[in-house]
């Protein structure tokens, strides 16, 4: 079982840690590139998308992200006390329309549903929890 946990202040400019941090734990548990650039990718969907929302502008926060790792699963839970957000409750982007066509937005949740095997999200008390697995292969 592998558990590690990081703690980004909300901005944008700190994603590269984020980055690093996938990556570390994605060859401790010996993901390949590819599933690895996936991770990368709903992960840093799911942190902007707490950045831009769960924090009016200008207000600091911090995002946690824990990752565990046990011979299942990868579950990285993404927690804020910012505004209550539920990212999960977006209709999924209908995309057969073109892209001048589609509202702006939901693109990154809808990349999350496409690259994690589970989402699930829950106000508890103060705190946005958000949780992402994905299945071992």
């Amino acid at each position: 079982m592998i558990t590690r946990k990081l703690v980004l202040p909300n901005d944008i400019e700190t994603i590269p840690q984020l980055n690093e941090f996938i990556d570390t734990v994605a060859e401790e548990v010996g993901f390949d590139m590819s599933l690895t650039m996936s991770l990368n990718l709903a992960l840093e969907e799911a942190v902007v998308n707490v950045m831009d929302y769960a924090y009016p502008d200008g207000q600091k926060g911090d995002v946690d992200i824990e990752v565990t790792a046990d011979q299942q699963w990868l579950t990285f839970v993404i927690s804020d006390t910012g505004i209550a957000f539920d990212p999960t409750a977006k209709e999924d982007v209908d995309t057969t329309l073109s892209a001048e066509e589609r509202p702006i937005g939901g693109l990154g949740i809808f990349l999350v549903r496409q690259l994690m095997d589970v989402i699930d999200y829950k106000r508890e008390g103060n705190k946005n929890v958000l949780t992402l697995r994905k299945k071992r292969d």
